[in-house]
């Protein structure tokens, strides 16, 4: 009965230097006696090596060859080993190896620094000695690079998003070895620089729907975006809960303030379909079931960007693509000229949903978790996003539900962090903020209160109060903002306020206790001017009386809603806008002098001073471009 023939011990692959001796070992166990024959290839060619009829072959390495061991039985079986490979270095240097070197990887090729053009190839090489031979694993930015387990690395087309530093890891059963260090830096070799003529962005994030689920991840994606897009030098429009008409206009305001040159974001949260390679953003007040005629198509937002010859435009969707209305007809929409340069950026592929996430106390998308992770890096805006695609694909709590999508014609390696270079009369039209002041009134016991105008939002503000050191004779004072009740209430503001919006105004504020806070939500829809009322409740040590003094605060409408005034204007002089006033109609003297505009901060994390790209100069720059009328064609 012929039995099976089974190798218990197979040779191992080796790399060592010219001259080493060494043993491949090869076993194997049958019921009958066997034989054994090795065999070297080299140059294609296998030949039996005569004499080697052991089970042990001694070798004394010369040069580069492949060996194998046939196994023979009494009736004529025969298996053959595993082919190994003997790697011989000649000219590895004298003392390289350890005297009692006993096999454990020595590196002997590091890889080197290297400057690459971008699309052009990468190849990093290392190389070790070892017994058994070494396997490899290679790094980048101390990430395991999965697919590079080879003594070479080879990346045929190199993008910005490869630059890093690389090392490799030679391994065996007597331990591993690093080779050195080296940065690889992927750029453009030509001398030819980008920049932008201006930067400008539109951010809309709905999250209070009438006849659609509410949502909770846009309050907190808008607000964390615009204050990393104010840190690259946008000037950033940010509006929360928008019904269609007010899409509408303030997607026409957007429009008037590009031109030729310019670096334009158009960023969405919120509900939303694609039909037939067709993206509909939902409003507020649209019904069911969606329908193009009550949504707004971003294909035709696209199209009028274009037309204002911008340099870069970047559409990033924060919603589903999905589709359930299947009986709508199409929107009719041009196709964008060829003029490379649009991105698209999908938070989720087609005919998918888009995720939220609870973080900590604030919600949001998983789009926006991993965007604000690269967006300030320095590389080309396609590279960007590939880098969020592929840590959202590593995400394990959307595995199999929701991966990103880019859709790009960028012909040049334009970045959001390229330069501004203001042309010609764009240079006063793109001009940087200034630093609005803080006011300070006076009550008429003496008492000085600091107020601060914080805008969270385009169209949410806050009005922040905090009392001096109070006067000797008053004790126990306590402020107070609020809104008389003889003034008619502004659209019930307060009440649509959402909860997010004042716990983001908390973590703003909280290195700088404030006494009272008032907030008004949905500025785009005041059509009267806001009084506001700041009364000062104390103790007159005198009397030992509670006595109340009360101020009064005038908030024009024309500053309120200024991005989105239908009316020809030209900016406000508010020189002619009583300051504070007492309700007896005395005014009140303020430290800073009457007729400052009202005020508006940066809304960041770690400081609560306003940066140069605030939305006070973007509201000059509003006014000068509505003096030549409102657009006459909508998206």
């Amino acid at each position: 009965m012929q039995t099976a023939i089974v190798i218990t011990e197979q040779p191992v692959s080796v790399s060592v230097p010219v001259g080493y001796s060494f043993t491949l070992r090869c076993r194997a166990e049958a019921r009958t006696s066997l034989q054994y024959q090795w065999f070297c290839q080299r140059q294609s060619v296998c030949c039996q090596i005569p004499g080697a009829t052991k089970q042990d072959l001694p070798i004394t390495a010369q040069q580069t060859q492949l060996y194998t061991c046939r196994i023979n039985d009494l009736y004529r079986n025969a298996v053959f080993s595993d082919w190994v490979k003997v790697e011989v270095h000649p000219c590895v240097a004298r003392g390289l190896l350890p005297q009692l070197w006993q096999g454990e990887p020595v590196i002997i090729l590091n890889p080197t620094e290297q400057k690459v053009e971008v699309g052009k190839p990468l190849l990093l090489q290392c190389a070790a000695m070892g017994v058994p031979a070494p396997s490899y694993q290679w790094y980048c930015n101390g990430n395991v690079l999965e697919h590079q387990k080879k003594k070479k690395l080879w990346i045929t087309h190199a993008k910005v998003s490869d630059s890093g530093t690389y090392l490799c890891c030679a391994s065996n059963s007597h331990g591993e070895h690093w080779t050195n260090a080296v940065d690889i830096h992927i750029g453009s070799c030509r001398s030819e620089k980008f920049f932008a003529t201006g930067k400008i962005a539109l951010l809309v994030g709905n999250n209070r729907y009438q006849h659609h689920p509410n949502l909770m991840a846009p309050v907190t994606d808008v607000f964390e975006l615009s204050v990393l897009l104010k840190q690259l030098g946008f000037q950033v429009v940010s509006l929360l809960d928008l019904n269609k008409a007010e899409m509408v206009t303030a997607v026409s305001r957007f429009l008037q303030l590009l031109g030729k040159g310019v670096y334009a974001i158009f960023y969405y949260a919120g509900h939303g379909y694609e039909h037939l390679g067709r993206n509909y953003m939902v409003p507020i007040d649209a019904p069911q079931p969606y329908a193009p005629e009550n949504c707004i198509s971003v294909q035709r937002i696209l199209q009028k960007m274009q037309q204002q010859q911008t340099a870069l435009n970047l559409i990033l969707l924060d919603t589903c693509r999905k589709w359930y209305n299947l009986e709508c007809a199409l929107s009719q929409v041009q196709p964008l000229e060829p003029w490379g340069n649009i991105v698209y950026g999908y938070a989720t592929s087609e005919d998918a949903e888009a995720y939220e996430l609870q973080d900590g106390e604030f919600s949001s998308g998983i789009f926006m978790k991993y965007l604000k992770k690269h967006i300030l890096q320095e590389k080309k805006v396609t590279h960007m996003l590939e880098d969020v695609l592929e840590d959202i694909g590593r995400d394990p709590l959307v595995t199999g539900k929701q991966v990103m999508e880019i859709k790009h014609t960028l012909k040049e390696a334009r970045s959001l962090t390229d330069p501004i270079r203001p042309l010609g009369a764009a240079v006063e039209r793109w001009g940087c903020g200034h630093e609005p002041p803080r006011e300070t009134v006076t009550f008429p016991c003496g008492a000085r209160a600091e107020l601060r105008f914080q805008h969270l939002f385009s169209n949410v503000m806050s009005v922040c109060a905090k009392l001096q050191d109070p006067p000797a004779h008053v004790a126990d004072a306590h402020l107070m903002l609020r809104q008389p009740t003889e003034v008619d209430d502004v659209a019930n503001l307060e009440e649509s306020r959402p909860d997010q919006v004042e716990s983001l105004l908390a973590s703003v504020c909280k290195q700088e206790e404030q006494d009272c806070i008032f907030q008004l939500c949905g500025l785009q829809k005041i059509q009267v001017d806001v009084v506001l009322q700041l009364d000062l409740h104390y103790t007159q040590l005198s009397t030992k009386k509670r006595t109340c003094e009360s101020l009064q605060k005038i908030l024009p409408k024309s500053l309120l809603g200024q991005f989105f005034s239908q009316r020809n204007y030209a900016q406000p002089k508010y020189q002619n806008t009583p300051a504070w006033a007492d309700p007896k109609g005395q005014q009140a003297s303020l430290r800073t002098g009457a007729g400052h505009s009202l005020p508006s901060s940066n809304p960041s994390n770690s400081s609560s001073e306003p940066e140069e790209n605030d939305e006070s100069s973007l509201s000059e720059l509003c006014s000068a471009l509505l003096r030549a009328g409102p657009g006459q064609d909508h998206p």
